[in-house]
């Protein structure tokens, strides 16, 4: 069913229907999003459904941002930080028919990319996630509260994993026999994982949680970074899930949905970049023990995704929308060799960290 603004919605947030132009906007899956355009004199905002089947209590999402920004206008005034434009009547959220409808502004001169078509542009992503958690780094994360309960949770998606072993089809099973075991032999990485958690050492921090490259607006003519967006999931966590979630959508050419894993290599002069441009801006919050697993978070994240495709596989596809029936079967072969990949250059790859790591902390 096409979702569209309402005549309702828009005048919730004091906008009349027939001085706007309405388009859909963005690239993202999950919420629904609509560019808004008055007439009268061009001025842009941005209007979102959430979808309340991922964010189950949208207003922890509301709330999340507000301690957050609330925060960051007490110590660091000059930072772009976007937060939603209240009704008329001074809510964050505008709720009819059980549907959450928020407004946030629109930052001219803004792009975004889907993809790090050069260094620089992984560089600059890195800089403004790792600027939002240095700068993020002294806030009190006890009013916080979980978006996505357990979204990063590696001993919770090996255990489903192991449950959709033991519960999947027989054909299923078969097909998916070699990569199951593939998965398995990786195991360790799940382990390091439920070590580290209860270190405390392995602190949490208010991390972004999606740090895929479209989630920074770059300026449209330098491409230097404006400011991080898409803040759903600003919540509570540990260091690998941003960091690891950059080196899993940067350094490789080609995404997840690749099913040619030829085309799968590691770019290092990408990798150098993002390391350089997070380290630079958060190196220095950083304890031994984080700083030990920055490779780590490579791999944590790579393996979960993984983990999380074939899951999806042997369960019958009842997670990731599939445009063919191996969609999640090749997803997670995919990440399989992204991994496999990145641990065949951890030698060259932890210089590189120790190199940036060296020069953060001249900083």
């Amino acid at each position: 069913m096409e979702i569209t603004p309402n005549k309702l919605i828009l005048q919730a947030f004091g906008l009349e229907p027939e001085g706007l132009n309405v388009r859909r906007f963005g690239s993202g899956h999950i919420n629904n999003t609509f560019l808004l355009e008055k007439k009268e004199d061009g001025s842009k905002y941005v209007l979102q459904r959430i979808n309340v089947n991922v964010f189950k209590e949208p207003g922890v999402i509301a709330a999340n941002q507000r301690m957050a920004a609330d925060y960051l206008a007490a110590h660091h005034p000059g930072y772009l930080f976007i937060t939603p434009i209240p009704t008329v009547s001074g809510e964050e959220l505008f709720v009819m028919d059980n549907e959450y409808w928020r407004m946030i502004p629109f930052i001219a001169g803004s792009v975004t990319v889907d993809q790090a078509d050069n260094p620089k542009q992984a560089y600059e992503a890195a800089k403004q996630f790792g600027r939002l958690a240095s700068y993020l780094s002294g806030i009190d994360l006890k009013p916080f509260k979980a978006s996505i309960p357990n979204f990063h949770n590696l001993t919770l998606r090996y255990a489903a994993f192991q449950e959709a072993i033991r519960n999947a089809r027989e054909d299923r099973k078969a097909a998916a026999e070699e990569l199951i075991d593939e998965f398995l032999r990786y195991s360790d990485i799940a382990v390091t994982y439920e070590q580290l958690k209860t270190n405390p050492e392995f602190r949490d921090h208010l991390m972004h949680h999606d740090t895929k490259i479209n989630n920074v607006l770059l300026n449209k003519d330098t491409y230097e970074g404006i400011c991080v967006c898409d803040l759903d999931t600003l919540m509570p966590g540990k260091i690998i899930s941003d960091l690891g979630d950059m080196v899993r959508t940067y350094v490789c050419p080609v995404s997840e949905e690749e099913p040619d894993v030829s085309q799968i290599v590691i770019r290092e002069a990408y990798f150098e970049a993002l390391m350089q441009g997070y380290l630079e801006e958060i190196g220095g919050t950083l304890t031994k023990v984080e700083k030990e697993q920055l490779f780590f978070a490579g791999k944590f994240m790579i393996y979960m995704q993984g983990i999380r495709f074939l899951t999806d596989y042997l369960n019958g596809d009842v997670y990731y929308p599939i445009r063919y029936a191996l969609h999640n079967f090749d997803r997670a072969h995919n990440q399989l060799v992204l991994l496999k990949r990145l641990i065949e250059k951890q030698d060259t790859l932890q210089a590189i960290i120790n190199k940036c790591l060296h020069v953060s902390e001249q900083v």
